[in-house]
């Protein structure tokens, strides 16, 4: 390894599992400022395979965790996110935008209300330092809550299949099956106090389990000798593409809205207080330019972010039938076939059209689909 990679490989920061990572032979990866396993021995594949139908296991303690609380801790969430955070019961969780003053998406966040004035903020790991900067100076005239970063405390595994729920509740004594899905509640997990969101990124039922860092090996370790498989970011990436679940970064920008990408129900705007409320109710009232839609490959050929989308019925692919972007590609195991998704005209975004992919100048034909690509029986 040269001096300079050395250099780099050492400025990023490690989860408390990094050595257990190591252990395990992972292939580590630079992923948002942190050197995260991107896949194990057996392979993407084999992890896909092992969520779909049995249980996985993701260290995703990078994700920045915020704990607000207070009798104005209701009132700064409703201010920075797109929740309908009134509305939301102790115990459960719900999907949300951080959105700029314009509408566009600065990142999209779970939130969780865990007591009456007590609420959990999940973000991203490579937006954490932008959403930081917007949320901070939001909150220096308010002295009615506190905000603590947890990132660094605790650390967070989510564990995903159809027998996730089964091993959880073989480590909480049958409590992990009392909490319903997008619920958050809390238990012994191994021995350990745990906070556990059903809730994950995957399409399939499990849990977000949230631990003490100190506890975090152990914990591992107890799910893994349960039966779940270890798995990385390139699995992640692909079961949560399966799902048709868009990534921060590549589907979702400060340049996308949450109306054009296909998730205005997420956009709450109504809250008096919403820095976003005006931007979103204005993009709410009129049809987008552009629409995020799925679509599978028909001829043969993986679709990758940044390719170019085309109208079909043309011999070659040029400027002048440019209809759009990949923001997201990859092979599907599950599907058995190439799959993404991508923003193009609305005239263009209809489920049946077919387009053409210029993949690396060679145009490959596909077809809008329904998402999810794929959806658990």
């Amino acid at each position: 390894m040269s001096d300079e990679a050395q250099s780099t490989t050492e400025q990023l920061k490690k989860t408390v599992l990094h050595a257990t990572h190591v252990e395990s032979n992972a292939k580590l990866v630079p992923f948002g400022g942190w050197d995260m396993p991107v896949q194990y021995p057996d392979g993407i594949i084999a992890e896909v395979k092992a969520v779909r139908n049995s249980a996985g296991i993701f260290d995703v303690s990078h994700m920045g965790r915020l704990i607000f609380e207070g009798p104005g801790a209701e009132t700064i969430l409703s201010s920075i996110t797109s929740a309908n955070v009134p509305a939301l019961k102790s115990g459960r969780g719900k999907y949300n935008f951080i959105c700029n003053g314009s509408g566009g998406i600065i990142d999209d966040a779970m939130v969780y209300r865990t007591d009456e004035e007590k609420f959990l903020l999940v973000i991203n790991a490579g937006n954490t330092d932008e959403d930081m900067e917007w949320i901070t100076p939001h909150l220096a005239a308010r002295t009615d809550f506190t905000m603590s970063v947890i990132t660094d405390e605790t650390a967070m595994i989510a564990i995903q299949g159809p027998t996730a729920l089964e091993i959880v509740d073989s480590l909480t004594n049958g409590e992990a099956s009392k909490i319903r899905r997008f619920r958050i509640g809390s238990a012994d997990v191994a021995g350990i106090p745990a906070t556990l969101a059903r809730t994950g990124y995957t399409g399939e039922d499990g849990f977000e389990i949230v631990v003490p860092s100190e506890q975090a090996v152990k914990l591992w370790k107890a799910l893994r000798d349960a039966g779940a498989k270890e798995c990385g970011l390139g699995a992640r990436d692909v079961l949560r593409l399966e799902a048709g679940l868009p990534l921060h970064g590549n589907d979702l920008t400060s340049d996308t809205n949450p109306f054009e990408a296909g998730f205005g129900r997420f956009a709450y705007y109504e809250a008096p207080n919403c820095i976003a409320g005006f931007a979103l109710q204005q993009l709410a009232e009129k049809e987008p330019e552009r629409l995020l839609v799925g679509f599978k490959m028909i001829g043969r050929g993986i679709p990758r972010a940044g390719l170019n989308i085309h109208s079909s019925g043309d011999d070659s692919v040029s400027e002048s039938n440019r209809i759009g972007v990949v923001t997201s590609g990859t092979h599907s195991p599950t599907v058995d076939a190439g799959i993404g998704m991508g923003y193009v005209e609305r005239k263009y975004a209809a489920t049946g059209t077919k387009l053409v992919i210029d993949v690396r100048g060679r145009p490959v034909e596909a077809e809008i689909v329904d998402m999810p690509f794929y959806k658990r029986g």
